[in-house]
């Protein structure tokens, strides 16, 4: 694939109440937030805004492909074999773009992408030529729910216990939808703690391919070798791209768990302790605006370095492993998945006047919020398998949690507080003239609350 067909989609830009809470008193602080009734809100029609590792060397064939970001005109359904060819814009993100160029030139080096032993789906870590890694790549067709997932313990479950498998709120096969869509919530609301991430199209032989594919591939390579001035000049020169999401590498983390104990044993200084309070509280409020179904201690990471000069020198968090969020609906059959920061010391304190500072104005911003979830649309319609009415269902999840965090920010409440509040949506309604916001709260809970 020549230079000016590679693309890289750059698409990451970017609460209920307390459980002692009345009905009567929710339905007000909904009419504050959102005016109206408590139940509806007319309002004007949203201007579109502006926009551990395993190695395998034996094939042949190896090729890269980097496919970045469209505009609204320009934007294609990705398919499972990458993307329409669209005006190259590297503009838009030059320093993603810088890396995913360098990736690419590393693979063409044979300096392969390789298979992270751990989770339940085929990701890689993505050097560059100097060996270091630098991202960590998801295909589609690897997750838990692709047909090409490397891992036959999650291919074993879902052939013999399908009851058992999965997730039912979420969308199947929207991994790598959602691990950019947390980067997109993270960047609209200024959080700064998911790294940042793309859908991109790679190709290289360690990816799992199927055997069709890599005959294919061989067959390519022979042509190219050995008719240069013809039909191989002619050919796309390796395996097919995969689509998945490209998140930076983060360099000296380590995950939480370790962190956390390490710091019960020797607590931080008093400020360093303070900075790391805010740090925790932004990543509860990506969690809990996202419905991340997957949070635990070992899937969010820490950095701390002794030597800084300044708390925020100092210590560093990173949300990783996004791939299981922005739901459907609330979990309402056996799990109710939450979310394990809730056990923590920190999860016990009021948020911080900072956090209400940097967040409490923009999610009560009708505009801004309606903003991020059009850039949400944006991104996971570019999906084959996208479906309206499932994504208008993600979003009143996401507006219900929006609604409660305010609410729990305004009147000091913790972050265990925020996740024992009842559940709900706020659906919208659209006719002609006008959207109309109507307030479900949820009357089914799962069976085991605490897993």
């Amino acid at each position: 694939m020549t230079q000016g067909q590679r693309h890289t989609f750059l698409l990451c830009r970017g609460a209920t109440y307390a459980a002692n809470t009345t009905t009567e008193e929710q339905a007000v602080y909904f009419s504050e937030v959102y005016g109206g009734g408590g139940k509806r809100r007319d309002v004007l029609p949203t201007p579109t805004p502006t926009s551990s590792v395993e190695e395998t060397r034996s094939e042949p064939a190896s090729t890269s492909s980097v496919f970045v970001n469209t505009s609204a005109e320009q934007r294609s359904l990705l398919t499972d074999e990458g993307l329409a060819n669209v005006p190259l814009l590297k503009q838009e993100d030059p320093e993603f773009y810088q890396l995913l160029e360098e990736a690419e030139r590393a693979i063409e080096a044979d300096i392969l992408p390789e298979r992270i032993y751990q989770g339940s789906s085929g990701s890689y870590f993505v050097r560059d030529t100097h060996r270091k890694i630098i991202g960590v790549f998801k295909p589609k067709n690897e997750e838990p729910y692709g047909s090409l997932n490397p891992k036959w313990t999650k291919w074993l479950q879902k052939k013999c216990f399908p009851c058992c498998f999965g997730r039912s709120c979420l969308i199947p096969n929207q991994g790598y939808m959602s691990e950019a869509g947390a980067s997109l919530v993270d960047a609209k609301l200024g959080l700064e703690v998911v790294p940042k991430t793309r859908v991109v199209a790679l190709a290289s032989k360690t990816f799992n391919y199927t055997a069709i594919d890599r005959a294919k591939a061989r067959s390519v390579r022979f042509a190219t070798e050995h008719f240069p001035d013809s039909l191989g000049k002619k050919m796309k020169n390796g395996l097919p791209p995969k689509v998945g999401s490209f998140q930076r590498f983060v360099l000296d983390y380590r995950d939480a768990d370790s962190w956390i104990r390490r710091f019960q044993e020797s607590p931080l200084p008093a400020h360093i302790q303070v900075y790391f309070q805010g740090l925790f509280e932004k990543l509860v409020c990506l969690d809990y605006i996202i419905r991340n179904t997957d949070r635990g201690n070992d899937n969010w990471l820490i950095r701390y370095a002794k030597e800084g000069t300044t708390p925020e020198s100092s210590i560093f968090v990173a949300a990783i492993d996004n791939g299981l969020a922005f739901p459907y609906k609330h979990p309402d059959e056996w799990r109710a998945y939450p979310y394990y920061w809730a056990w923590l010391p920190y999860a016990n304190r009021p948020f911080s006047q900072q956090t209400k500072d940097l967040l409490l104005h923009k999610l009560k911003d009708l505009a801004l919020v309606q903003e991020m979830i059009d850039g949400l649309h944006d991104l996971f319609s570019l999906d084959k398998g996208f479906h309206k009415d499932r994504f208008q269902r993600q979003s009143s999840v996401i507006r219900g949690q929006i609604l409660n965090l305010c609410q729990a920010l305004e009147t000091g409440m913790s972050p265990l507080e925020l996740v024992q509040m009842p559940l709900l949506r706020i659906e919208s309604e659209s006719t002609s003239k006008r959207n109309s916001f109507i307030q479900r709260f949820q009357d089914k809970y799962p069976f085991f609350t605490s897993c």
